[in-house]
């Protein structure tokens, strides 16, 4: 089963991390996701790639201090990987929840990341969580699951990048409340590189000024722009010493494409700000 659970490492004594995950609100996105909670509602997050929507979801559960069950959906993903299935243990066959029970059993946030990579029948087990009956049936042990209070289900998807093959149906958008993601201000992006790498801010604002520019490219050919991550990827390396062309190429533009002339027409534009 590929999937990545990642839970809030607790450091006190009720389970809850010391520090919240640091994240810096754009709009009224905290507000709306604590009355989300509050309603027992689901929540989908549109956004682009790389542009805070983990890590929103990582902040928001250190605040409600709730566990946070992450799956990165993929093309193989299926229904089974979410709800579990038998494994043989020496001699016996055991039921092994998966990350989705596991959050329905428990509490917590569910969230599944790039739900659309999923495969179809995923949907189908999702929408009785995302509704007013908020259960979970398990065909193959006969369970039927009611979600405690404290059970959340998010899910977050790139509308920019998805196609009409790989796009939500109505009937599965119109169950959860919807939080639209870009990427942030000029200013907050700046601070948000700087606090993640712990690159001091003039060197912070030119990184993001790059960044911006090359987000022009995919009105001529870039398939999808340098994230706020990319960013903060590529300030790590040069506040560890490497020299910033080196690290733009190694963090940014070769992550984003592997056509000569765009590569080409990306290192333009390092040169130009370096």
């Amino acid at each position: 089963m590929d999937k990545e659970l990642v839970h809030i490492a607790p450091e006190d004594g009720d389970g809850r991390s010391t520090e919240a995950p640091f994240y810096m609100p754009i709009g009224s996105e905290i507000e709306v996701f604590e009355a989300a909670y509050k309603s027992r509602m689901a929540v989908l997050l549109k956004g682009p790639t790389g542009c805070g929507k983990t890590r929103f979801v990582t902040h928001m559960a250190w605040r409600l201090g709730l566990p946070v069950h992450t799956v990165s959906c993929h093309d193989d993903l299926t229904s089974s990987d979410l709800v579990g299935r038998y494994l043989i243990e020496g001699s016996e066959t055991v039921w092994v929840d998966g990350p989705l029970t596991s959050a329905v059993r428990t509490g917590g946030i569910c969230y599944l990341d790039e739900v659309v990579e999923a495969r179809k029948d995923t949907t189908v087990i999702i929408h009785p969580l995302s509704d007013d009956r908020r259960i979970m049936s398990i065909e193959k042990t006969g369970e039927e699951l009611k979600a405690p209070d404290d059970f959340m289900l998010v899910i977050s998807y790139n509308p920019g990048y998805q196609h009409i093959l790989k796009d939500l149906k109505p009937s599965t958008r119109q169950r959860f409340l919807a939080l639209e993601f870009d990427y942030p201000p000029e200013d907050i992006e700046t601070e948000i590189v700087s606090r993640e790498s712990g690159l001091e801010g003039s060197a912070a604002h030119r990184l993001v000024s790059l960044g911006r520019r090359m987000r022009t490219l995919v009105d001529q050919g870039l398939d999808a722009p340098p994230g706020t991550r990319l960013l903060v990827h590529a300030a790590l390396l040069i506040a560890n010493g490497l020299p910033a062309r080196a690290a733009c190429d190694a963090a940014i533009v070769r992550p984003l494409t592997d056509d000569t002339d765009m590569h080409r027409a990306m290192l333009d534009m390092v040169e130009a700000v370096y």
